[in-house]
């Protein structure tokens, strides 16, 4: 790999020695994140800015909170059912937001119709800064569910397709409508179960540290996760691997060439506040 002058890139030394631990659940390598500095990284990769100017008309209730444990199968994953579209690419803007948002009501409108429609990422990215959202410069899901809701619906990413920058708002036809969304109590796995065994869940998480960036397989645990949410992704899924470890299925949109070809198991159940990288702290979902 071709390293850029003044970037202090991954280590081929300290990918190779995490790679070869064996107390270690999961994988990392090199990929096209390594050679970004942290600056870069995140202005470009990521993008999950809660929204300061923002009034939710969400729904307080949580409709899946009276579901018992026999309610919830043992694992789910909803590429097999057929509500994820394929993955999809940010490329270098932080609108991981948008995609996030998304992949939740792309989920949710599959299961109520039978129907998969990519949708488009770049109507959210052009049209809702006046619910609080930065374009590329960052954003949250709840402004993009209020956004569509409101507008009467979203457009398919065949008629308003990605540009991975901020345009001007255009009129479109709505390919699907939602209803509302909703909240998932934060700081609770158990409740995010319950949610993520009904649809696809738009969540938040910490993707700054290094492994997170460089994770290319197994059940993802890392040492260096902070606390400050900085990246947004869709739970769609959890199970139990062979030796018993519980993981939660996440969808990326980093392209196919990061992680389990675009996707992450992260351990569940970890007894730590929030979730691992935090990913119990913020999450909502669409409803339909």
């Amino acid at each position: 790999m071709q390293r850029r002058k003044g970037v202090s890139p991954y280590s081929r030394t300290t990918c190779s020695l995490w790679r070869s631990e064996g107390s270690k659940t999961y994988k990392l390598g090199l990929n096209e994140h390594s050679d970004l500095s942290d600056e870069e990284f995140l202005r470009q990769r990521t993008g999950y800015k809660r929204a300061t100017e923002f009034t939710s008309s969400a729904n307080i209730s949580f409709r899946y909170k009276d579901l018992s444990p026999t309610d919830v199968p043992p694992s789910i994953d909803w590429r097999e059912k057929g509500a994820v579209t394929p993955i999809k690419n940010q490329g270098s803007c932080g609108c991981c937001w948008a995609f996030s948002a998304v992949a939740a009501v792309e989920g949710i409108i599959q299961i109520n119709s039978g129907k998969l429609i990519s949708l488009s990422e770049q109507q959210l990215l052009d049209c809702t800064r006046g619910y609080g959202n930065n374009g590329c410069d960052g954003g949250s899901m709840p402004p993009s569910f209020e956004y569509i809701q409101q507008n009467g619906g979203i457009a398919s990413e065949e008629n308003y397709p990605y540009q991975a920058m901020e345009g001007t708002c255009a009129a479109n036809q709505p390919a699907v409508q939602i209803t509302g969304y909703e909240k998932v109590p934060a700081n609770s796995e158990e409740d995010l179960l319950k949610a993520v065994s009904m649809q696809p869940v738009s969540i938040a998480i910490v993707a700054s540290g290094e492994e997170f960036r460089h994770y290319q397989s197994g059940v993802f645990s890392p040492t260096d996760c902070g606390t400050r949410l900085d990246h947004a992704v869709t739970a769609v899924g959890f199970g139990t691997t062979e030796d018993g470890t519980k993981y939660w299925l996440l969808k990326n949109q980093w392209g196919e060439s990061w992680g389990e070809n675009g996707y992450m198991k992260i351990l569940r159940d970890a007894g730590a506040p929030g979730g691992v990288c935090g990913l119990a702290q913020d999450a909502s979902y669409p409803t339909a």
